[in-house]
């Protein structure tokens, strides 16, 4: 006999699973300067050919994910209006930022960030084009889709430290778009980061670390991932972030990524391959990391 586990006590069991590495106490720790958590969440959008696997079944497993994790920021790519409403009703302390990519509002796929309000003010905010024409909707090179940008910069109200948070979602068939949007992204943070903003940069790239077109944004950018070198690691071990609704993947790509600057130390990055009853919350695995933020000038708060 299988026991079927309730929502609500799957969820608790996974929350006492994941607290030993979120849990910020260290000794030694800055009241004032804990760490955060950053995740990156391609939420597959709602499409009735999905079948089983469609948004309704899955709506209140997957934000109850981010429930229990709660990130303090949050990027999320192919999200319909009405999945952003749906997350932003279940979960009411986020600040959602972000516009749909056929008009820059609430047309078409977005990829917004979703921003803990107890933890960060919002200064800024905005959304573009990865496209040769990136302030008005297009698109880009030889791309399938339209592909934009969403960023903010913000401020850890505990520590005062500034963040220019990044999140997008790269084209799956175009090389050339890939390539493109890479070299885009990188100059836009050289030219957008001011001297005092850590930089978290969050996605779905549709495509893997040892890509050139990865490895050109980095170090034009000054990034670099939260996620170790996999380039060499044995076939059976390889990680993998796209599922195709499996909670058992066979390996595959890992495509989904979190990218920081120097200034940002890692604790921990890892993929949250969880499943209620043999059912996942979306076609791709959450990829999360544990950051300590480089202290900044006039704190808000320190509780």
């Amino acid at each position: 006999m299988v026991m079927r586990i309730p929502h609500k006590a799957a969820l608790m069991l996974f929350a006492s699973s994941v607290l030993a590495w979120t849990s910020p106490a260290r000794a030694g720790d800055d009241p004032c300067q804990l760490p955060i958590l950053a995740m990156t969440y391609n939420i597959r959008l709602d499409t009735a050919t999905d079948g089983e696997n469609s948004w309704r079944y899955r709506r209140d497993f997957l934000t109850g994910q981010i429930e229990v994790l709660r990130p303090a920021l949050l990027g999320l790519q192919e999200v319909l209006p009405n999945q952003r409403a749906d997350i932003q009703s279940d979960l009411p302390g986020y600040a959602i930022v972000g516009g749909g990519r056929d008009d820059g509002k609430m047309a078409g796929e977005a990829s917004p960030i979703a921003i803990d309000r107890r933890l960060f003010r919002i200064d800024t905010s905005g959304t573009f084009w990865l496209s040769p024409t990136p302030q008005v909707p297009s698109l880009g090179w030889d791309a399938a889709y339209p592909r934009i940008v969403t960023w903010a910069r913000v401020k850890h109200r505990a520590s005062g430290t500034k963040i220019l948070i990044i999140n997008t979602h790269w084209d799956h068939e175009g090389r050339q778009a890939r390539i493109e949007s890479g070299r885009q992204l990188a100059h836009w943070i050289r030219e957008m980061r001011k001297s005092n903003d850590a930089v978290v940069l969050l996605g779905d790239f549709n495509t893997e670390l040892d890509d050139s077109a990865i490895i050109d944004m980095l170090a034009i950018a000054d990034l670099r991932s939260v996620q170790p070198n996999i380039i060499g690691v044995h076939e059976i071990a390889r990680p993998s972030t796209f599922n195709h609704f499996e909670i058992l993947p066979p390996p595959g790509k890992f495509i989904d990524h979190i990218f920081v600057d120097t200034n940002i130390k890692v604790r921990r990055g890892m993929v949250i391959a969880q499943h209620l009853n043999g059912r996942v919350g979306s076609d791709h695995f959450p990829v999360v990391a544990l950051l300590d933020l480089p202290t900044g000038g006039g704190r808000e708060r320190c509780e």
